[in-house]
């Protein structure tokens, strides 16, 4: 008796492989990415937010805002947001912001609370805390307040 050796065949193995390959990494992100753009456009685009007909920003990704007349989005000691992306704030963050809006602006902290309770956001129902979006806000500023912000305007 003589042994024989086992003989590999490859080419289902390569071929599977490349079918794998065509299905999982073009046709299917393909795919997905066109109902995106048909059924969601603006959100599959990153939600830009223009002013003036200029994008400033995404309300899906925090924004650095350095000027002390604007909100700004979470110090990374208080994030509890993991990406350190997350463009929304609590209210208390907010509101421990107006004092100094208010002494860089000379807005009454009175109407910036108004501001960020006219743009707080809510949650589902009961679940989690309201919130503001830091570019939101900031753009509620410049439009409510052009005086102030019309090298912004």
């Amino acid at each position: 008796m003589t042994e024989q050796k086992e003989k590999w065949n490859l080419k289902p193995i390569i071929g599977l492989a490349v079918v794998s390959l065509l299905i999982c990494g073009l046709f299917y992100p393909l795919l997905i990415t066109g109902i995106g753009q048909v059924f969601f456009p603006n959100q599959a685009n990153g939600d830009l937010v223009q002013l003036n007909g200029q994008t400033v920003g995404s309300n899906l990704i925090a924004q650095n805002f350095t000027l002390p007349i604007f909100f700004h989005t979470r110090n990374e000691t208080a994030s509890p947001s993991a990406s350190g992306v997350d463009p929304d704030i609590t209210l208390q963050d907010a509101y421990s912001q107006i004092p100094q809006i208010s002494n860089a602006t000379g807005i009454p902290e009175a109407s910036l609370t108004n501001v960020v309770n006219n743009n707080q956001e809510g949650t589902f129902w009961i679940f989690g805390n309201p919130y503001v979006n830091v570019l939101r806000i900031n753009l509620a500023l410049i439009n409510e307040y052009p005086s102030n912000y019309s090298q912004f305007s």
